[in-house]
Parts: C-alpha cells; sequence; structure tokens
C-alpha cells in the first residue's frame, strides 16, 4: 500500500457507489483488507502507509484503532446493503498488525463474520514481524480465528538486515515458525526480498536456505525496489550504496526458482511458490482474479465492480471522518472496459495458470511463443503462461501482448 494517493474522483458522504459496481454484487468472490498502519521503526525502504508513535500525532492511537476499523466494517454493510457477501478470505497487513493484542485483531475479525458472516473454510491472514510475537500471541491469535501467519523474514543475513533497517534478528525466524505451528496453525509464510546493496549471491542463497529450513508451506520472494522518498533511496542517491543491478536480480529469481521448486515449493504467482495448492494465499488469488474485496483502515484501497476507492492516508483522519459517520475514502474511480481488460492481463499473466486468449493480441502472443517467453503446449489449449525466461521479463510481455 504506496504512501501517495492517486487523485480521482469525490466520493458521496455515505459512501454510497455507482449502480454499476453493485451489480453482480455477490456472483463474485468477496474479501476483506484491514490494513494495520503502526510499527515500531520505519524500515529504509518502506514506503507504505505506516506510522511510528511519534509520527501519530494527536487523534488516533493504537488502543483505539480496533474501534475505528470496526466502525468502518459497519459501514461497509451499510454501502453494499443487504446481499449475501460471505466474507472468502481476510488479510490483515501493515504496517505491523502483531503490535495490536490478539484480542483486538480478533475483535475486528469478529465484526467482519458478524456484518457479512465469514465462509466456513475463510482463509485469515495476518502479517507479522518475526519480534512482535511469542508463542502465547500465536496461540491468542489462532483461538481468535485466524489461520494463516506471513512473516517478514527478509534475509537471513545480519548486514543485509541492517541494510534495509529490519530490527529482527536471523536466528528468531526459526523459533517463531516453531511457535506458529505448534499454536495450530496450517499455513506459514516467509516473505524475503533480493537485491539489497551489499547482498551476494552467497547471501541470497544463505536466505533461501534457511528459510527452507523452517519448514514453511509459501514463500514470496520480491525484488528490491528502490522507491523515492524512502531512506534507502537517499542513501542511494548519496552514492552510500549501489543500487540494484538488473541482471544480479535475474539471477537471484533464477536461484530462487532453483532451490525452492528442488524443496517443493512451486510458483503459481511470479514472486510467491507453495507447497501444494491449498497453501497458496487464497487472498492474494482473489486480488489477481478480479474479485470484490473491502480494504479497511487509513489508506486502504478497495474495489467492488469495476468501481476501485482509497481512504485517506493519516489514521488521525480516517478515525475523525468515522467518527462523524462519513466515508473515509478520499478519492475514487470507476474503471473503463478497456483498463479492466488490461488490468485483468496485467495481473493474469503473472499467474501459473496463465491467461485466456481472448484477451490478448493472438499474433502478439504467437510472436511470444516463438521467442521462448510463452509456453507452447498452453498455448494450445487457449491459455498464455510465461516460461521462465517470460517471468523475467513479464512487464515487457505484458506490453507486448495487450
Amino acid at each position: 500500500m504506496p504512501s501517495t494517493l492517486p487523485d480521482g474522483d469525490p466520493v458521496p458522504a455515505d459512501g454510497a457507489l455507482p449502480g454499476g459496481a453493485l451489480a453482480g454484487l455477490g456472483s463474485r468472490p468477496f474479501a476483506f483488507y484491514v490494513h494495520v498502519p503502526f510499527c515500531v521503526t520505519r524500515c529504509g525502504y518502506c514506503d507504505f502507509n505506516t506510522y511510528t508513535a511519534t509520527e501519530l500525532g494527536p487523534g488516533a492511537s493504537r488502543d483505539d484503532y480496533a474501534a475505528t476499523a470496526i466502525a468502518e466494517v459497519r459501514q461497509a454493510r451499510r454501502v453494499l446493503g443487504d446481499a449475501d457477501l460471505p466474507v472468502r478470505t481476510v488479510f490483515v497487513g501493515g504496517g505491523t498488525p502483531t503490535l495490536l493484542p490478539p484480542g483486538d485483531l480478533g475483535r475486528i475479525l469478529a465484526a467482519i463474520d458478524a456484518e457479512f458472516g465469514l465462509a466456513p473454510d475463510a482463509e485469515v491472514t495476518t502479517e507479522a514481524n518475526p519480534e512482535t510475537v511469542d508463542a502465547r500471541y500465536l496461540g491468542e491469535l489462532r483461538a481468535n480465528g485466524f489461520t494463516r501467519v506471513s512473516y517478514g523474514m527478509q534475509s537471513a543475513r545480519e548486514h543485509v538486515l541492517k541494510v534495509l533497517d529490519r530490527t529482527h534478528t536471523p536466528g528468531r525466524v526459526p523459533r517463531v515458525v516453531e511457535w506458529t505451528r505448534a499454536a495450530g496453525f496450517a499455513h506459514v509464510n516467509l516473505d524475503l526480498i533480493y537485491g539489497t546493496p551489499g547482498e551476494s549471491d552467497a547471501d541470497w542463497r544463505a536466505s533461501l536456505e534457511a528459510a527452507l529450513a523452517c519448514g514453511p508451506d509459501h514463500v514470496s520472494a520480491y525484488a528490491l525496489i528502490v522507491e523515492e522518498g524512502t531512506r534507502l533511496a537517499a542513501r542511494v542517491r548519496r552514492g552510500e550504496l549501489t543500487p540494484p543491478d538488473d541482471d544480479a536480480m535475474a539471477d537471484r529469481y533464477l536461484m530462487a526458482e532453483e532451490l525452492l521448486s528442488a524443496h517443493g515449493l512451486h510458483w503459481y504467482e511470479i514472486s510467491n511458490w507453495a507447497a501444494s495448492p491449498e497453501a497458496a494465499c487464497r487472498h492474494n488469488l482473489l486480488y489477481w482474479t478480479g474479485a470484490d474485496w473491502w480494504g479497511v483502515g487509513p489508506g486502504a484501497h478497495s474495489h467492488v465492480g469495476g468501481t476501485r476507492w482509497w481512504n485517506v492516508k493519516h489514521p488521525a483522519a480516517y478515525a475523525a471522518r468515522l467518527a462523524e459517520g462519513v466515508t473515509p475514502a478520499h478519492a475514487r474511480e470507476v474503471l473503463a472496459d478497456e483498463d479492466r481488460r488490461f488490468e485483468r492481463i496485467m495481473l493474469e499473466i503473472r499467474l501459473a495458470g496463465g491467461c485466456p486468449l481472448d484477451l490478448l493480441d493472438d499474433g502478439a502472443v504467437r510472436r511470444a511463443v516463438a521467442e521462448g517467453l510463452v509456453e507452447e503446449e498452453p498455448y494450445e489449449r487457449g491459455r498464455a503462461v510465461l516460461t521462465l525466461r517470460g517471468r523475467l521479463l513479464a512487464d515487457a510481455v505484458v506490453r507486448d501482448l495487450t
């Protein structure tokens, strides 16, 4: 969730959606994202909408956050009317959600269940910093209905974590994964970042091996992006750090594919590997396949039926609007058919299942097959699926296919 909000059209004070957005409501999967904007410290590479205690100012606090988020959940029910919308997935991200007590996270989840109803097999995920949980916390989190935890491991090398301004030590991750399994969580993800200045091939291999040794059933591996306005970007600009190298990034990705697949984790999206279909992140799959979701929290984005909107950024402004009984939405846009087509291609082409050929320019797909960017056999079945080389060049392939 980037910290800079885009411009858009105004949103009615009551948050009412256009009639076209509500058409078909309930025929598409429905999910909730809950943004918890608090962090102990700000990581140097992070451009997300997060706040340390000293940055919050008056009008917002961790203690009141659950009640404020619940107010938006209730507002969502009013806006969406009485449509039957069983919630397939809930994802609590941040920031550091586990800075809130597990009972507060449970209260937000209970409000979603009370207003909409959780599907019987709902996936409920929270992100977590390894330093913010212990065995007792995880037990309470599981008792409150969470089914999946995603840890920001990032690296197993201390000097790499230092460049990223991460505060946990590498040895903490195996312990928290063990506690998570003991608490009864079936699904555990570890997030990794590659391409950090000063990271070597050996460092990246060590991080992959350390992650695999923890026994997660899901690993996400993301290339470092140096975002403008971050402390990392300032250090790169001053020449203190070397910017990520594209060739090195490609090599790191190939190493991830080799090691993860050798250990039984297979890619289902360009940056995500899972041990089984059940281990894949169903919440993210809903994003990538055009489902509806409501984003709760400051800066959170939502999407229903081709209408997308985003909330005000600061927690104090967010809380004030909800206290007044008005929408916290900052602005919105109604996507044109061609925009929706392009977004569908851009997202589905990243999946192992690929994208339907009827969305694409067939001549461009044939060229991509000839160039080794798209698999030949799925093409014959009406799908465009990226090859390994195509995954490395995904952005360029999307531009060509559309």
